[in-house]
């Protein structure tokens, strides 16, 4: 392993120590300073192969990963909270500090729907969406302006926050629909999906990522893309890798790793037909 990134693993290491001593990782000065570091250090050119790395670093990224989704949680709870305290909340919805990065994600992954797909979908689910559906809410209002989005949380606050932000747009509320499950709950009526979008932090380690895409396969119709948030290099510190070996009844079709300011790789599949 050469100097730069034996640096680079050291620096994330030690934002790691930084992180974990905190007594909480709500929004505030400290933990966002912190969090900003670790992205940028995460996002250089140099590029770590994480299944390379020592069983003590490997340790540090599994906690690390931990901390970034719980971070990230209260992140979207605070933004939730301080845009739904506003008459039209979608009018201020560009506050949210990582907005410009969720457009050009979303951008992204329409681009690589529209070259698979051969029409609009009617029906999204999106797993893990969180109070704060982001993706959802640009999807549909600037690319996918008929289709219908099914947004799934395990957490009912979280879908509370969510229905607050969009309940006051009339036209998009009509397409927006927010259901409070585990997934891994949820059958036969997953097969209504053409689309089913998986939050990267949904799974937090390789193991439970499994168990969830093995149930999607299971119960979406054959023929059903699944766009699933992974993360590539050095980019693995802030999420969970999704390792295309683990997509046991599907094809893949695209995937797609960033070089800029997006930090999350992203792979669509499609399941295979029955028989």
């Amino acid at each position: 392993m050469g100097c730069q990134e034996e640096l680079l693993i050291e620096k994330v290491c030690e934002i790691y120590d930084k992180l974990s001593r905190l007594e909480n990782l709500n929004p505030s000065k400290q933990v966002n300073s912190l969090f900003t570091q670790l992205v940028q250090t995460c996002m250089g050119q140099c590029h770590i192969e994480i299944t390379k790395l020592n069983e003590r670093v490997q340790a540090i990224r599994c906690k690390l990963i931990k901390l970034c989704g719980k971070a990230e949680g209260l992140l979207e709870i605070h933004f939730a909270t301080l845009i739904g305290s506003h008459d039209k909340p979608l009018n201020h919805i560009k506050i949210f500090p990582y907005y410009s990065n969720y457009l050009k994600l979303s951008q992204v992954e329409f681009s690589m729907l529209n070259k698979i797909c051969s029409r609009v979908p009617k029906h999204i689910a999106f797993v893990g969406s969180g109070p704060l559906p982001l993706t959802s809410i640009i999807l549909a209002t600037n690319h996918l302006r008929t289709t219908c989005f099914h947004n799934f949380d395990i957490d009912p606050s979280a879908n509370a926050k969510a229905i607050q932000l969009v309940s006051s747009d009339s036209e998009l509320s009509k397409r927006m629909f927010f259901h409070t499950a585990d997934i891994m709950n949820v059958s036969s009526s997953l097969k209504q999906y053409e689309v089913v979008f998986l939050a990267a932090l949904v799974g937090m380690d390789r193991e439970e990522k499994v168990r969830v895409i093995k149930h999607l396969a299971d119960h979406i119709a054959p023929g059903t893309l699944l766009l699933m948030r992974s993360a590539n290099g050095a980019r693995a510190f802030l999420y969970p890798v999704i390792d295309p070996c683990d997509l046991q009844g599907f094809e893949v079709l695209s995937v797609f790793h960033p070089s800029d300011d997006v930090i999350n790789s992203v792979i669509i599949a499609r399941k295979h037909s029955q028989g």
